[in-house]
């Protein structure tokens, strides 16, 4: 089993702007990681205080994973940290190696873990 992370942030708190986000998120993951959706155990979606217009993972029961086990949960408030932010971490039933797990940046939340950016997300 595997976990893949990614984050990526909103311009303001409605419903279409976080629904629209984490969809984006939730493909390129599942895009750059080549999943399947029957290899993916679960997914859980957490967004900062700010964001409390829509759960993100509606977003992805939109897409058609009726079956897939999804949980939303807010964000601990930490003082400084990057506001308007939803961070998903999508468990698969997988054994790729740990370098060549995808995870995935966007927005401002590249600024999260420039580390682990590939090629022209950095």
């Amino acid at each position: 089993m595997r976990a893949i992370r990614g984050a990526i942030t909103v311009s303001e708190n409605s419903e279409k702007e976080i629904l629209d986000a984490a969809s984006i998120l939730f493909k390129t993951i599942v895009d750059m990681n080549d999943l399947k959706e029957e290899e993916i155990v679960s997914v859980i979606f957490s967004a900062t205080k700010d964001l409390n217009a829509s759960y993100p993972a509606r977003a992805v029961r939109e897409i058609g994973y009726r079956y897939t086990p999804l949980f939303d949960v807010q964000e601990m408030d930490v003082v400084g940290s990057l506001p308007k932010t939803i961070r998903v971490m999508i468990f698969i039933d997988r054994d790729t190696p740990l370098d060549q797990v995808n995870h995935v940046y966007l927005r401002d939340a590249v600024k999260l873990r420039p580390d682990l950016l590939k090629g022209e997300e950095k």
